[in-house]
């Protein structure tokens, strides 16, 4: 009966047990390959990842409303809005790992690949995490290994100087989202969401605001810190400066998503709607809170890019106002959390499923740009955006899969990040945040600027070097037409993963 339960809960965590497996003969390749067949690990990395991206699909939770959601003893949660991030993370790792291929430093360093595994597995951990224990391990095992890449090129100044600072704001942050989680479980003597807020609704909490809302200052001040947020930024531009271009680009995704994973998670399972304190609703507190981040890391960062001259500077500005505009979600269901929860419920709903489609729209157009990246720097040894001018005549097709790229993020039709932007704006209307939405319009036009300046770049500025053609390997070719193709694809037929995303969102109220 005991190995029946075992093998009942196995589903739930079926992705990380394939990443664990997967780590260990990537570990064992890279030992026993010789040097010059060293590459394949990368490969293998690679499409073992998009082999796991299908996992959730396969041992995916039931849609019975009644059914078990907690498992392993409650540390994590087996629904629809856990097989959605973890696809999206699984997925990012994968691409990671074929943009890599194309770079001399780490195409054949399977030590590279072994750790971005490892770090998704932290992720995917995230995604699902029910306990507060499991919250921080998940959360430090994808940070960790974060570290170790960030500072992967040993003889570069800037890669160890982004390793180090990334390390010291990291473990200071760390520290306070652990203190914050301390002083949660020291309210409620649990550790499990779920049971934390059953005792936080209930009648036996005599709550005393002060202290709650200073541990919610502490996890917000944690998480701000994971999604890149103002004012909790100051890493990472030194951090997608100084890095390996290729694992800049897993940490402006893979971390970010399965960070609001857990922060929608957490926020809606911990303080519901009933919990009250001296008269006030915890969720007044919050949506300000989570307002007022959105509103700086919207503004600073899309003021701050307008100065930028080095590409992948700018695109962590362009990452901290994403983490901006993902916010207006949060900020949505805190504000409709407000209302009659039974009226609430649906638009909250939409909410989330609005943060999920942004997401992964963001996750694939950034894992876009930031490939053509590589491929540039690798061939021309330069980062500057004004380098790029004359890519229309070096490479036709490179020069299209960026401008995707930059009009996904712009959000300009038919890319996906119209609708990415559409569905968050739209969820800020409905929860009454119409101020929200009109800044993140403005804040939208601002970015309009310099995403179309870098498109003008390629396309109308000459030159010395136009007649020397830019190689697109085929690796690469594949994997960023494709990715340009589901940003496209997303653009178009938007409410077939919006819908999957809203069951998502209905199962975690559930």
């Amino acid at each position: 009966m005991e190995s029946f339960d075992y093998l009942r809960n196995l589903p739930a965590i079926a992705p990380e047990i394939g990443l664990t497996v997967l780590s260990i003969i990537v570990l064992f390749l890279d030992v026993y390959l010789p040097e010059s067949r060293r590459r394949d690990v990368g490969y293998i990395a690679g499409f073992g990842l998009l082999t796991l991206a299908i996992t959730p699909f396969i041992w995916g939770p039931s849609t019975d409303p009644e059914a078990q959601r907690l498992f392993w003893g409650g540390m994590v949660r087996h629904d629809i809005l856990a097989q959605v991030f973890k696809v999206i993370v699984i997925i990012s790792a994968a691409i990671t790992c074929f943009v890599a291929l194309e770079t001399r430093e780490l195409a054949r360093r399977g030590e590279f690949y072994l750790i971005v595994i490892v770090s998704t597995l932290g992720a995917a951990l995230m995604s699902s995490a029910a306990d507060l224990i499991m919250v921080f391990v998940a959360l430090e095992t994808t940070t960790i290994p974060l570290y170790i890449l960030a500072g992967f090129r040993r003889n570069d100044v800037r890669s160890t100087e982004s390793a180090v600072k990334y390390f010291l704001f990291g473990s200071f942050t760390s520290a306070l989202l652990l203190y914050g989680f301390s002083l949660l479980y020291g309210f409620t003597g649990q550790t499990n969401l779920y049971e934390i807020a059953e005792y936080l609704g209930s009648e036996a909490f005599a709550g005393n605001s002060i202290p709650v809302l200073a541990t919610m200052v502490l996890i917000v001040v944690g998480f701000g810190f994971k999604i890149s947020a103002a004012p909790f930024h100051f890493w990472t531009p030194d951090v997608y400066e100084g890095a390996p271009t290729p694992v800049t680009a897993f940490v402006s995704v893979a971390s970010k998503a399965a960070s609001f994973a857990l922060l929608v998670r957490f926020f809606v399972a911990v303080f519901p709607n009933t919990l009250i304190i001296d008269g006030q609703q915890v969720q007044a507190f919050f949506l300000q809170l989570v307002a007022a981040v959105a509103v700086i890391s919207m503004t600073l960062g899309n003021v701050v890019a307008l100065a930028q001259r080095n590409i992948k500077r700018l695109l962590a500005y362009s990452s901290i106002a994403q983490a901006g505009y993902t916010l207006i979600g949060v900020a949505a269901i805190q504000a409709l959390s407000l209302d009659d929860p039974a009226l609430a419920t649906e638009g909250a709903a939409n909410a989330i499923a609005a943060i999920s489609f942004y997401m992964l729209m963001y996750a694939f157009t950034n894992l876009l740009a930031f490939g053509v990246v590589v491929l540039f720097a690798e061939a021309t040894g330069s980062e500057t955006i004004a380098d790029l001018a004359g890519l229309s005549r070096r490479n036709p097709w490179m020069a299209l899969v960026m401008t995707v790229a930059l009009l996904s993020l712009a959000g300009i039709p038919p890319a996906a990040g119209f609708f990415g932007k559409f569905f968050l704006f739209n969820a800020a209307v409905q929860a009454n945040l119409v101020w929200l939405a009109i800044i993140g319009v403005l804040n939208s036009i601002i970015a309009l600027y310099y995403y179309l300046m870098i498109i003008k770049i390629i396309y109308v500025d000459r030159s010395e070097d136009d007649s020397k053609p830019i190689a697109f390997p085929l690796t690469s070719a594949v994997v960023l037409g494709v990715t340009a193709v589901i940003v496209i694809i997303l653009g178009t037929v938007p409410t077939v993963f919006f819908n999957w995303a809203r069951d998502a969102a209905m199962q975690l109220f559930s």
